[in-house]
């Protein structure tokens, strides 16, 4: 009894934790508007608050700095990883929130391209259906009734793509690379982000007015935010740990519905009819994905349980 109620309270904690990091990430974007409308590129204030997350990310989990990892696998995924989220900035920056963000959500269709192109993975129903279904999506958000074809409107819409396309060659590498701690991943998608930003500051015709920008406002933002970025790594990874996969994918999503409201409440952003319905084509796309790598993640568990069954 005593280790049900253990396991129960476990799983309640896991869910509040996973609850409040997505809700940090629906709107971990307002803060860079902020520093903005201050004067802050979205690269330089990318690097800033990616720099103090990679400080203090050294120093809570510094447990894991001293483990053997594959530096070379590391560094294409702290360049790919980084370069997504420097995308994801500047296209919440510029553009509409949520078009960005689900378009950026259209991961799950390069996933499965990527994997089958990189790793040789068969596609099998459940992956052509999360193709149709991501595509279908993407159509209905992107289509111009002038242009009769679905194109994105903007640079925003183009780079909340890429960054997608991106963050989806990330997750592939590090599949191809083998097991490499959560905590790890996230100090090498840190690094990224202050490596991608320092090659496109000198391109940043406004970086050297963000430092002289530097008030102990915009310095507390900066900071605050650096801060927010390993807390909500730190709780979704805490989440994902203890919850059953379906379960955590259902509530990671709610950092959709946390961004649309924040995106209305705090700057007055809200999406046609078409969008919504693009988007929940997207969504359904990504409860498809997580529910399939759940599944062979099911799979794989229970065929190395029956290995070790078999040994003597």
């Amino acid at each position: 009894m005593a280790v049900a109620h253990s396991n129960r309270e476990t799983r309640k904690s896991a869910m509040m934790a996973l609850l409040l990091g997505v809700t940090l990430w629906g709107t971990i974007w307002f803060p860079y508007r902020l520093l903005h409308q201050a004067g802050f590129s979205p690269v330089f204030s990318a690097v800033l608050t990616d720099a103090v997350a990679l400080v203090l990310g050294c120093l809570v989990w510094r447990q894991v700095l001293g483990s053997r990892q594959r530096w070379s696998s590391l560094l294409l995924i702290a360049l790919t990883s980084g370069a997504a989220n420097v995308g994801f900035v500047i296209g919440t920056v510029y553009g509409e929130v949520m078009r960005v963000m689900l378009l950026f959500y259209l991961a799950p269709l390069w996933t499965v391209l990527l994997a089958w192109l990189l790793l040789g993975e068969r596609t099998g129903r459940g992956g052509i259906a999360v193709l149709v279904l991501s595509f279908l999506g993407a159509v209905v958000m992107l289509w111009q009734p002038h242009r009769g074809m679905p194109v994105p409107s903007s640079a925003a819409d183009w780079i909340g793509l890429g960054s997608g396309l991106l963050f989806a060659l990330s997750n592939v590498l590090v599949r191809r690379g083998g097991d490499i701690d959560n905590r790890f991943k996230s100090l090498a998608a840190f690094l990224g982000v202050i490596l991608v930003g320092a090659l496109l500051l000198p391109f940043d015709p406004t970086s050297v007015q963000a430092i002289v920008a530097f008030d102990a406002s915009t310095l507390g933002i900066a900071l605050a935010t650096g801060v927010a970025l390993v807390v909500a790594t730190r709780l979704v990874y805490f989440g994902i740990t203890h919850l059953p996969a379906n379960r955590a994918i259902v509530i990671m999503l709610f950092e959709l519905v946390v961004a649309a409201l924040a995106a209305w409440l705090l700057v007055g952003e809200s999406m046609s009819g078409r969008e919504w319905m693009g988007g929940v084509l997207i969504v359904a796309a990504s409860l498809l994905s997580g529910k399939l790598e759940a599944e062979q993640g099911a799979a794989t568990v229970g065929a190395a349980d029956g290995e070790s069954q078999k040994l003597p």
